[in-house]
């Protein structure tokens, strides 16, 4: 995301730490040292640069105002769940958007190349919207598993539960979206 503007390291550039107050240098080095974890996470969630972009300055400045500033005790912990609901919340935004476009405006018919593509991104974004609707618990393990790409070992340790309940959770959250899916697809 970041190749296509300005190269990610040079966002760290050394001259723009002086302007940032000694209190909220913490915050600059959690961003340096998750943010590329963060924005592939988000990537993988809301598929869109502007929603990624959003998503990943709103737990920032989640990060920032946090108790009046003070440093959470688990800071990455903090930092994929706030992502993550972040992440939600817009694809819920996305789906109230969606129904009230679909009643408002008939579907068209294509029978073309362009229409592979567009029941590809279809059926992307109704499963990012069936994530969205899974069970917190459930939910919170495909995205930080899945999106995210954490170890089991990580998932359970930011969720603070066992591996084996993260291995049972992600499980069913993929048999529920699999049942979810096929209803779609046979209506």
């Amino acid at each position: 995301m970041f190749n296509k503007a300005v190269s990610y390291d040079l966002l760290w550039d050394a001259t723009a730490l002086e302007g940032v107050d000694e209190s909220q240098r913490w915050i600059l080095a959690v961003m340096r040292k998750h943010g590329h974890e963060l924005v592939t996470m988000l990537w993988r969630i809301l598929g869109n640069e502007q929603d990624v972009c959003d998503a990943y300055q709103t737990t920032f400045l989640r990060l920032a105002h946090h108790e009046g500033g003070l440093r959470p005790r688990w800071v990455r912990a903090y930092l994929f769940r706030t992502a993550s609901n972040t992440a939600i919340s817009m694809l819920r935004q996305r789906i109230v958007e969606r129904r009230a476009l679909s009643n408002a405006v008939p579907p068209v018919e294509e029978a073309n190349d362009a229409q592979v593509d567009v029941n590809v991104r279809n059926l992307t974004e109704n499963l990012r919207c069936h994530v969205a609707q899974l069970p917190e618990n459930f939910r919170n393990v495909i995205m930080l598993r899945d999106f995210g790409e954490l170890s089991y070992g990580e998932v359970a340790r930011i969720m603070d539960i066992s591996v084996g309940t993260a291995r049972v959770y992600r499980c069913k959250a993929v048999q529920l979206l699999a049942t979810w899916m096929n209803k779609e697809e046979h209506v």
